[in-house]
């Protein structure tokens, strides 16, 4: 017999309810890019030590094995997500130096890690922890040693032409990129000031040495925020 309803039509006990649609099936390279958009969050968040393949597995839906198959464990996840944020990082920094006075380079040493660290959040807390794998993907610390190589040469120059010892320039280097970086660690929890007064004042230091701070530092290249 017919179901009546409210209205007064029919309709069939055994009447099949609409299928949904189809899930649409990753390609191989979809899936691998969903799993370390997952794993770059997860590791963020909870650190290597607190994130699970388990875990990895259910947010994107699939077997545990699906994991594996992509990157033989999380190891493997975690070492292609480092390997990115530390190219893009550096590109970043090695992109922004195109001025040709030494103190607008260091500005926009010091703007390319902040704008890192502000659009690429989640990487640059992944970047900081202690890698468990750092002999396969390095360290944050071997990071900056690569961008303070970036200036090196940049340092060497204004030494010489300063009547300085340019085989110092490796030191300052990586002084200068250093006290960036830590500061960008402080800045990525405070977030005050803003960007550009960071970088104004990081400059300010790095430039002038304590003896010489400006009391207003001010930025002299075309950024200003």
């Amino acid at each position: 017999m017919d179901d009546v309803a409210i209205d007064g039509s029919t309709s069939s006990a055994n009447e099949q309810k609409p299928r949904r649609g189809r899930r649409v099936r990753m390609t191989g390279a979809q899936r691998r890019e969903q799993l370390l958009d997952i794993g770059r969050t997860l590791f963020a968040e909870k650190g290597f030590e607190g994130t699970s393949v388990e875990e990895i597995a259910a947010k994107a839906g699939v077997s545990k094995p699906v994991v594996y198959e992509h990157f033989g464990g999380k190891e493997g996840l975690y070492a292609v997500v480092v390997d990115r944020e530390m190219r893009q990082l550096l590109d970043m920094v090695t992109g922004a130096l195109t001025a040709g006075h030494p103190r607008e380079l260091l500005e926009q040493a010091a703007f390319a890690l902040l704008d890192y660290i502000e659009r690429y959040t989640d990487g640059f807390r992944i970047l900081v922890r202690d890698s468990p794998v750092a002999q396969s993907t390095g360290t944050f610390a071997s990071l900056i040693s690569d961008i303070a190589t970036q200036v090196e040469d940049i340092l060497g120059l204004e030494f010489k032409a300063r009547g300085f010892d340019p085989k110092l320039a490796p030191l300052y280097a990586q002084a200068l990129v250093g006290s960036v970086a830590l500061t960008g660690q402080w800045w990525l929890d405070v977030r005050r000031p803003k960007k550009a007064e960071v970088a104004a004042h990081l400059v300010n230091l790095a430039w002038h040495g304590l003896d010489g701070l400006e009391q207003k530092p001010r930025l002299i290249g075309h950024r200003k925020n």
